[in-house]
C-alpha cells in the first residue's frame, strides 16, 4: 500500500506536462550529446517519490534477487514486477505504459518503441561493495521475442546519500572505426531521482568497470527499463552482450573479459532457444560466489 501523501499523486508518477513544454530541446540535445545519443535528467520524478522508491528498494538479501556474478560483471538483478513493493511497482508500470512510451519515442526520435513487460535484463539492479559492471553493448535482440529489437535503455538511479568517491558512475565509452574503445567520453554519478536514457545500439558502450569502494551495507541501486521495436523481417544482426576491455586494462584482465563474453554468447544462445530463465544459472553463480 502506497503511503498516503503520495496515494494522490500515483496518477501523475511522470511530470508530462512539465516535460512536454521542453520536449523539442530534450530532443535535439539527445541526438547532439556524444558518443552516441543519450541524455541525462536530474529530478526526474517527483522527489518525494523518488525518495519512497529508494526507501522502499528490497534488501540484497533476499532470494528473490537474481545473481549477475562472473569475469564481467558483480550485481544482482530482480526481473519479476510481481515481486516489487508498490510504489517501484506502479512507477514500472508508468514507464511501461502507452503514453510514457509515445514520450520517449518522441525524445529519442525512434518511432512505434514497445514496453517490455517481462522487464527482461532490467527491473530492479543493485551492485554492493566490490560490484562493478565492464563496458559492453547490450544484446540486441529480445530472448523471448525474435523479431523485437532492443532501441533505447533507460536508467533511473535509487541512491539518496551516495557519495562520489565511491565510484559507480556510468561511463560512456567511444568505439573506434576497428571496433575499439578509445576514450570515456562521459560519466553519470548514480545520484538519487537521475536518469539516464540513450539509445542502444553497437556503439553505445557503457558500463561502471572499477569496483565500488561503498561502505558495508550501501549499495549501488536502480530501475532499468527497455524498450523494443517489432522488425517483421530483421534487419540488424543479433548478437548477446558484448563487453569491452578499456585501453589501460592488461592483457590477463582483457583475456579474461573475452573468454568470459564468449561464455556469455553461448548462454545466451542457449536460453533464447530453450527458454530457461535465469534463476537457475543464479543459483550456480551464487553458490560458486559463496565458496570464493
Amino acid at each position: 500500500m502506497l503511503p498516503a501523501r503520495l496515494a494522490q499523486d500515483v496518477a501523475g508518477l511522470f511530470p508530462y506536462e512539465r516535460r512536454q513544454w521542453a520536449l523539442g530541446g530534450l530532443a535535439e540535445q539527445y541526438s547532439r550529446n556524444e558518443p552516441y545519443p543519450h541524455i541525462l535528467l536530474a529530478d526526474f520524478l517527483d522527489t518525494e517519490i523518488a525518495l519512497e522508491m529508494a526507501r522502499e528498494f528490497p534488501q540484497p538479501v533476499t532470494q528473490a534477487w537474481t545473481q549477475y556474478k562472473h569475469a564481467n560483471e558483480n550485481k544482482l538483478g530482480m526481473p519479476r514486477r510481481e515481486l516489487f513493493p508498490a510504489l517501484l511497482g506502479a512507477v514500472t508500470d508508468e514507464l511501461n505504459s502507452p503514453e510514457f512510451v509515445a514520450w520517449i519515442s518522441q525524445l529519442t526520435g525512434i518511432p512505434n518503441l514497445l514496453a517490455d513487460p517481462m522487464l527482461e535484463g532490467g527491473g530492479l539492479h543493485q551492485s554492493e561493495r566490490g560490484g562493478y559492471l565492464n563496458v559492453h553493448t547490450d544484446f540486441s535482440q529480445h530472448h523471448f521475442r525474435p523479431n523485437w529489437h532492443r532501441r533505447v535503455n533507460l536508467i533511473l538511479y535509487l541512491n539518496p546519500d551516495w557519495d562520489e568517491s565511491w565510484g559507480g558512475s556510468l561511463e560512456l565509452w567511444e568505439k573506434s572505426a576497428e571496433g575499439k574503445m578509445t576514450r570515456c567520453v562521459a560519466k553519470y554519478p548514480p545520484l538519487l531521482n537521475h536518469a539516464i536514457i540513450f539509445t542502444t545500439s553497437e556503439k553505445s558502450l557503457h558500463g561502471f568497470p572499477d569496483p565500488l569502494t561503498c561502505p558495508e551495507g550501501q549499495s549501488r541501486k536502480s530501475l532499468a527499463l527497455y524498450y523494443y521495436t517489432s522488425e517483421a523481417n530483421p534487419g540488424f544482426a543479433s548478437h548477446s552482450t558484448e563487453y569491452f576491455a578499456r585501453p589501460q586494462d592488461g592483457w590477463t584482465k582483457s583475456a579474461m573479459i573475452w573468454l568470459d563474453k564468449k561464455a556469455v554468447d553461448l548462454y545466451s544462445r542457449a536460453k533464447a532457444r530453450f527458454g530457461f530463465s535465469d534463476e537457475v544459472a543464479s543459483r550456480v553463480l551464487g553458490w560458486w560466489s559463496g565458496r570464493k
